[in-house]
């Protein structure tokens, strides 16, 4: 499997959750677990998704969440797994 950590960052806003989903829709990307909370004003987003069956490759989803949060004025970084245990491993 081909995961990837997603996470979404900024001021709370309508829309957020539906940009992000429906651009992994389009492109085939599975969510395998998803955590969203709201505290004063901001939203924070985490989701695992499966690359897998994407249409289009790891660095083109960055490229593209690159562009979907700045136009909905969030952060949204990716990460692979493999990398991300790596990193938080003590």
């Amino acid at each position: 499997m081909n995961k990837t950590i997603v996470t979404v960052v900024g001021k709370d806003t309508v829309g957020i959750i539906a940009k992000v989903c429906t651009f992994f829709a389009d492109n085939n990307i599975n969510i395998l677990d998803i955590s969203q909370t709201i505290v004063s004003g901001y939203f924070n987003m985490m989701m695992i998704t499966d690359l897998n069956n994407s249409k289009i490759g790891f660095s083109a989803v960055c490229d593209e969440l690159d562009r979907i949060g700045a136009e909905i004025g969030v952060v949204i970084k990716c990460q692979q797994e493999d990398i991300f245990n790596s990193m938080h491993r003590l």
